[in-house]
């Protein structure tokens, strides 16, 4: 199982790490942390230390309830960072956090590697064109509604068919345009109640169709810190537990705020699954 970044074939057999970089004042957990070029060079050198594959650079909040972005504004912040860390350590793969269809395609220009969409497409439909025409790899997460409005829209008739159809639909449409390599992110968290996220990854394994690889983004999200009655500072432990429940149920992709715990976790679940 590999994908294509930039000409070299990513083996995603073994599962990989995507370690997250906001340059957002809002994201949930890091917002605002990476204001400067020193704190950026410094975070994108620790997590490629630590084992990193990929970095990926959002530059619009998708947490609950966020506030609208405009399009120059993201470039803004997303483009100038892509600069920079390819100006650093060229050889990084940049996974570009958007659902709009030319931030992509600038993203690309400038040398970022994937696209991660949080819309699969819904949000602008001239993405899935776009991401076929540059012929990168597309990561199409499932959501309804918008980052604003998705926690009223949480109704399913049967939560894991449901998705299941919704990536169907998505991946035809992908595959119509000559997209070849597409990794799938459930979106926990997004659209989906605390209870709904425990379902959908107690079933994880339910998705794996069409042979795509999984990623799972639950880093610190609040389906750990609420059940867990605390907050994102003190998540990791719980993040660490459900990561090894994500790759145990099939995920090839983890999308984690702190690189080296999830490492070690690929790490011990490799000797797992070979002694």
């Amino acid at each position: 199982m590999t994908i294509n970044c930039k000409g070299k074939l990513i083996d995603i057999s073994t599962p990989k790490v995507m370690g997250i970089l906001n340059v957002t004042p809002d994201s949930f957990y890091d917002g605002g942390l990476y204001k400067d070029k020193s704190a950026i060079v410094k975070q994108i050198e620790t997590m490629r230390n630590e084992g990193a594959t990929f970095i990926d650079i959002g530059g619009y909040s998708s947490r609950p309830g966020a506030d609208f972005v405009s399009e120059e504004e993201e470039l803004n912040r997303v483009l100038p960072v892509i600069e920079l860390v390819l100006d650093q350590f060229p050889d990084t793969l940049i996974s570009i956090d958007t659902f709009r269809s030319c931030v992509a395609q600038k993203s690309i220009e400038a040398g970022a590697a994937l696209i991660n969409d949080i819309s699969a497409g819904y949000l602008d439909e001239n993405m899935i064109a776009v991401v076929a025409q540059l012929g990168v790899p597309y990561i199409m997460m499932h959501m309804k509604g918008t980052p604003k409005t998705m926690q009223q829209q949480t109704d399913y008739e049967d939560l894991v068919k449901d998705i299941n159809l919704y990536f169907a639909e998505r991946i035809a449409e992908a595959h119509a345009k000559n997209i070849n390599d597409i990794i799938i992110d459930p979106g926990f968290g997004f659209a989906k109640t605390l209870e709904q996220n425990y379902e959908l990854l107690n079933k994880l394994e339910l998705l794996q169709f069409a042979n795509k690889p999984i990623l799972a983004g639950v880093s610190r999200k609040s389906m750990i810190y609420k059940a867990l009655d605390t907050s994102s500072d003190y998540a990791l432990n719980g993040t660490t537990a459900l990561h090894m429940v994500a790759l145990q149920k099939g995920a090839k992709i983890l999308r984690v705020h702190d690189v080296k715990e999830a490492m070690e976790c690929i790490t011990l679940y490799n000797q797992l699954t070979t002694s």
